[in-house]
């Protein structure tokens, strides 16, 4: 069982130990440590209350620390904008709409059904950098907590409208042809993995003209497969894509942020390539430049340039991705994890905008999912991980690798990764664990196992193990 504190929030399974695991106890700890850190941080009068938006997901124990965390706010004399079952992006968009001050998605995202979590927003509905995220471990850690007295509790607000209000946001973005997409006749199969996901896109997608087959989209928390959206999980949508005979396969996680589309031959179009595709539509019609994290392809570098626009990587994390996007006027960015991040809608990953760019995309270029997958560069990655023991110095470990390869194009504002003509490595140290992980991609899958191998053996060398 576990307990993850970081600066984006606090992360762990249900049940077990307080301390060591998401127990209700941690639970309005961390609720009180937020809505303290946003009363000490918010110079308001004396007589205004503050407001938090809160939505979940599906997952089983999402009454529950929903509950919980709602209750927590109230006894801090918060108000809550209730949204009920609702998705990350959701959130992230109610939250300026409302005029709140914050907001809090209670999800583990892509983690198994025993996980859960509570992401944190600011007023503008994006996640808390780092600084902001260590004040709010340090009032957990203290537990400097002071409640409202009676007649100054904060109030709940029920609203339920906002998963069609955030549809509507996004049928009406400049780039979306709902004609277009209608006029295809599209047919397409939806794994919601019986999660909010469930709802919202075949919603999105019905009203796009769109015939859907729903597999998985009972919101009742069970996730029928490991809720990773990646090719391992996903034998049943490819299989059913065949038999419906339909154009593609939709996938979300239970959050609804991360992306991925099923090939009309049953093959994964690649998670990574979700970004790809998006980013192509939008700079065919919206010159600009384009972000995305240091572990993602270099398919999405390649399409930038070819749109005569400038790409840049980031440090790992939804944030750094959003801060850099900020900073280079980027019109769409994200991550290689099937991660859209659209400014024309809102700075945070989501999936229902990813499709209905992605589907006027493939309306509009008139030809099949597999065929647009092979329009793009090829790439495969790797991805590895060599644990070494504590009393190795990762950070040395990752300097002498940087000196030996000083004539390369090298970043190290998140570890260290190495440019190379046809491919590259990023070599990244756990915060948690000496573990480095080591990420690589090239032409062929064996190229990219191949250049995995040899840094493994360089490390251990290096390490002398």
């Amino acid at each position: 069982m576990t307990l993850i504190k970081s600066i984006s929030g606090i992360r762990g399974t249900i049940g077990g130990k307080v301390g060591d695991n998401l127990t209700p106890l941690d639970t309005v700890k961390f609720a009180s440590a937020y809505g303290t850190w946003l009363k000490n941080s918010l110079a308001t009068p004396s007589n205004e209350k503050l407001k938090v938006v809160v939505g979940r997901d599906a997952r089983i124990s999402g009454p529950m620390i929903h509950n919980l965390v709602v209750n927590t706010l109230i006894g801090l004399g918060i108000d809550v904008i209730d949204l009920g079952l609702s998705t990350t992006p959701t959130v992230e968009i109610a939250v300026p709409l409302e005029k709140a001050n914050g907001g809090i998605i209670l999800t583990a995202s892509h983690n198994p059904k025993q996980w859960n979590a509570l992401k944190l927003l600011n007023d503008k509905g994006e996640f808390l950098n780092a600084i902001e995220g260590e004040k709010i471990l340090l009032i957990a850690a203290e537990e400097r907590f002071d409640f409202s007295e009676v007649d100054h509790l904060g109030e709940i607000t029920i609203n339920d409208a906002y998963m069609d209000i955030h549809i509507d946001e996004v049928l009406n973005l400049p780039l979306v042809d709902v004609a277009a997409v209608k006029a295809a006749k599209f047919k397409v199969v939806v794994d919601g993995v019986n999660s909010s996901g469930g709802i919202i896109i075949p919603k999105l997608l019905e009203l796009m003209g769109v015939e859907v087959v729903k597999l998985y989209c009972e919101p009742n928390g069970h996730f029928p497969h490991n809720p990773e959206p990646l090719k391992e999980h996903l034998t049943d949508i490819s299989a059913l894509v065949l038999k419906e005979q339909a154009h593609l396969g939709v996938v979300v996680d239970p959050d609804v942020d991360r992306l991925a589309f099923i090939c009309e031959d049953g093959e994964m179009f690649g998670e990574e390539y979700t970004l790809v595709a998006c980013a192509d539509y939008v700079l065919r019609n919206t010159p600009g430049n384009t972000v995305s994290n240091m572990s993602s392809s270099r398919a999405l570098r390649d399409i930038t340039n070819q749109h005569n626009s400038t790409y840049q990587a980031s440090a790992v994390g939804e944030v750094n991705v959003v801060e850099l996007m900020k900073k280079n006027n980027a019109v769409i960015g994200g991550e290689g994890n099937g991660g859209i991040i659209y400014p024309e809608s809102h700075y945070g990953r989501d999936s229902l905008v990813g499709v209905a760019l992605f589907l006027t995309h493939l309306a509009k270029q008139k030809t099949t999912v597999s065929a647009l997958r092979a329009s793009y560069p090829e790439y495969y990655m790797s991805k590895n991980k060599i644990e070494l023991t504590p009393q190795i110095d990762v950070d040395a470990i990752l300097s002498a690798i940087t000196n030996t390869y000083s004539t390369e194009n090298i970043l190290t504002i998140d570890g260290v990764k190495i440019d190379f003509a046809k491919e590259w490595v990023h070599l990244r140290k756990s915060n948690t664990e000496p573990i480095i992980r080591i990420y690589t991609e090239a032409g062929s899958q064996e190229a990219a196992d191949l250049l995995a191998e040899r840094f493994i053996l360089e490390i251990k060398a290096i390490a002398g193990i």
